[in-house]
């Protein structure tokens, strides 16, 4: 049977992004909020948005330029509080505090050479004899853009050297560095400065695995949603396939008896043109009933969703198209999904019994026990190679809607001849699927 080919592939093709409601191609996650003085853009870490390419990190003009504008402000203040002691503010001073503050423009772009070259800076200020103050600030903002960013060891490494360095020059080389006359600075400033760096670290790490946690949660909400908008495509193109092919194959068969018999029997050619309008007025009701929900995500169905207690329309409708159907156990009530689910597998099983078999009788048993349902459809004819257009995805239809309850659908030759579907559907936890 072509309909039964197990080398096709699923329903629908490949899995698309949708644009309403669901996520696009080109959507990626955004930096978090609260890393607006990091601003370097740069793409996720790993664990982040599939696909998502790197970006051209933007220029963060507005933070720099307010960031450079407090450091020379504040060290003005610094320099009238602590006049005598240090060096006062000169051309040369606050042109390191501008570079220091300046290089903090490439923070996003280099962020290793910005963290180095503004400890470098701030180190050079400082043996310089000028004043302590808002200078440790650019520090901190580099320090925390590197490990933000992902270079840990880079940042954590000039963290070290500016530490050392600083101990160096308070401790040693104090008495060839301006102010004249200056002493070493106490052990308990030195841990004081060794605590603000370990602390400045330590918060950088941690906003470094807060965002990388959150660039994973989001991630992970994209693929869900992507993969909700899957499971919906596929569950419209089942329906969608179900319906027609079911449809189809009855038009099909109708119309080459009204051929056959217009001349001859013009009164059984009505009968069969009959037949031909009603089933294509039910494929345009069921379709645009699929439709509706596809224009409408979310909305209620206007009708119910069939069940196997519309078994004997199936039966009625195979007999319109010359198959005779004996129905074995009684149809009984079913969870919604598992009863959809069987209503689906019987029609599509009998629909290729119409269009590939030579028989013209088919066997439906139905049985429950032990929670599981069992679908059996049997005919007794060989194939007859005839297609109505199918595109060979009922069994992949089947067995979708099976794998979606956990059940299975095995279909093949049988050993006495003919073509047997049995479907094995659990019924337990299946009421909200």
């Amino acid at each position: 049977m072509a309909d039964m080919d197990e080398q096709r592939g699923p329903v629908g093709g490949a899995p698309g992004r949708w644009r309403h409601g669901r996520p696009h191609r080109g959507w990626r996650p955004g930096p978090p909020p609260w890393s607006r003085w990091a601003e370097e853009s740069e793409e996720p870490p790993s664990g982040g948005g599939e696909g998502g390419g790197s970006r051209n990190p933007r220029w963060p003009w507005r933070s720099t330029v307010l960031l450079t504008a407090f450091v020379l402000i504040g060290s003005g203040f610094a320099a009238h509080a602590q006049e005598g002691e240090r060096v006062a503010l000169d051309p040369s001073a606050r042109v390191l505090l501008c570079v220091a503050g300046a290089m903090l423009l490439w923070r996003g772009r280099h962020p290793v050479l910005v963290v180095s070259g503004t400890v470098a800076a701030v180190l050079l200020y400082v043996g310089a004899g000028y004043p302590y103050g808002p200078v440790f600030l650019t520090v901190a903002v580099a320090c925390f853009s590197a490990v933000v960013s992902g270079h840990r060891h880079a940042a954590w490494a000039a963290m070290g050297a500016f530490w050392a360095g600083h101990v160096l020059i308070a401790q040693v080389l104090y008495r060839w560095l301006p102010p004249a006359g200056d002493h070493p600075v106490s052990w308990n400033q030195e841990l004081v400065i060794a605590t603000w760096v370990v602390a400045l670290v330590a918060l950088s790490e941690l906003a470094r695995v807060r965002r990388e946690q959150w660039a994973r949660e989001r991630a992970e909400r994209a693929r869900a949603a992507r993969r909700r908008a899957d499971e919906e495509r596929l569950r419209i193109a089942r329906e969608l396939h179900d319906v027609l092919a079911h449809s189809i194959s009855v038009i099909n068969v109708q119309a080459g008896v009204g051929l056959a018999l217009l001349d001859r029997d013009p009164e059984q050619a009505r009968t069969a043109l009959t037949t031909i309008k009603a089933k294509s007025k039910e494929a345009l009701g069921e379709v645009r009933q699929v439709l509706d929900t596809l224009r409408a995500p979310g909305a209620a169905p206007r009708t119910p969703a069939p069940g196997l207690d519309r078994l004997p329309e199936l039966v009625e409708q195979a007999a319109g198209a010359g198959l005779t159907v004996t129905v074995e156990g009684e149809p009984q009530r079913l969870p919604p999904g598992a009863d959809l689910a069987a209503f689906r597998i019987v029609q599509e099983a009998l629909t290729n019994v119409v269009r590939h078999s030579g028989s013209r009788e088919a066997r439906v048993c139905v049985e429950r026990s032990g929670g599981r349902l069992r679908l059996r459809v049997d005919d007794d004819g060989p194939a007859t190679g005839a297609d109505a257009g199918g595109g060979g995805n009922g069994l992949a239809g089947m067995r979708e809607r099976a794998a979606a309850l956990d059940g299975t659908v095995e279909a093949g030759p049988r050993p006495d001849g003919g073509f047997r579907v049995l479907a094995v559907l659990p019924l337990e936890g299946t009421e909200d699927r």
